[in-house]
């Protein structure tokens, strides 16, 4: 890879999420942050996409028995864009938080083309 990809944060709702975490759960979103900006290919198991979204991914950070899921997409090929974020409780993600980062995409690139 020629140049890290940059990581965008789109309003303050992964900021939000962020703040309310324990040091070690920071240290660690830290971590995968760092991995999903440097390496070229991203293991599946620290970024996949969503089966059935338009171009959604999760970003996977697990801290002992917690999961942690950070929604993002790809714009311009290597800058992700993160929304929403939550804990992982069950197998399955809520549809209310897919929904919701569906929503925020949407609202990211309508700002973005206004500002062109």
């Amino acid at each position: 890879m020629e140049r890290e990809r940059q990581i965008i944060f789109h309003e303050h709702y992964f900021q939000d999420f962020y703040l309310e975490q324990t040091e070690k759960v920071r240290e660690k979103i830290g971590y995968v942050f760092k991995v999903v900006k440097t390496v070229d290919k991203i293991p599946s198991k620290f970024l996949e996409h969503l089966t059935g979204t338009d171009g959604l991914y999760e970003i996977r950070v697990e801290v002992g028995s917690d999961i942690f899921r950070i929604f993002c997409c790809f714009d311009k090929g290597n800058i992700v864009v993160l929304f929403n974020a939550f804990q992982k409780k069950s197998q399955k993600t809520p549809k209310q938080e897919i929904a919701l980062a569906e929503k925020l995409k949407k609202e990211y690139f309508n700002l973005k083309n206004k500002r062109k």
